[in-house]
């Protein structure tokens, strides 16, 4: 299927998630990321979901990486641009949810993307080389072209990988890894 199809497909099959599934599938998701070998590092970027849209709890998440006393990053979006400016999240961070339903940080200390060295990626649909799609609008894209090209890219999703996204274009940027609620892909990019 072409990333339109797979838009319109994915956004349908998570509308018809229950509360409950939603956060089921979000705890197996963060018990998995818990086998990966990547908790040495200090700079984790992680995307508040937009609940409206059923996305993935990353509360779970959120407390794995303070547990580990990790330094957290969320986005503020742009939508002139459609860019984001990455803040660290302290016990003082101000969120407040933006016309889209995402919850951002108001203000705060602001982080380069340079010094991020793993990504949590929001998708609605990926494949079994990495290519991934969103909601079309480039803001991960050009976020992860900023990032050090050994920035772990991992994608998290409620369902297994698609066989192919056909139209995939040069400027998109795939997965080092996607994590679902029973499976770890590994694309090796």
């Amino acid at each position: 299927m072409n990333k339109k199809e797979l838009r319109t497909h994915y956004k349908t099959l998570r509308s018809q998630l229950s509360d409950e599934e939603v956060e089921n599938l979000s705890v197996d998701i963060a018990n998995q990321l818990l086998q990966l070998p990547i908790w040495e590092k200090s700079y984790y970027h992680i995307f508040l979901p937009i609940e409206k849209q059923k996305e993935i709890n990353t509360e779970y998440i959120l407390h794995i990486l303070q547990g580990k006393d990790k330094n957290i990053l969320v986005s503020k979006s742009n939508f002139e641009n459609n860019t984001l400016e990455h803040f660290l999240l302290t016990d003082g961070t101000k969120l407040e949810v933006n016309s889209w339903g995402i919850p951002e940080p108001v203000d705060g200390i602001q982080i380069p993307e340079k010094k991020i060295e793993v990504v949590f990626i929001p998708l609605l649909a990926f494949d079994h080389i990495g290519n991934r799609v969103g909601y079309g609008k480039g803001f991960y894209d050009k976020f992860l072209a900023k990032c050090n090209s050994d920035t772990l890219k991992i994608g998290l999703s409620f369902f297994d990988a698609e066989k192919e996204i056909q139209n995939v274009i040069p400027t998109d940027i795939g997965l080092d890894l996607c994590v679902t609620p029973t499976e770890i892909y590994n694309f090796g990019n």
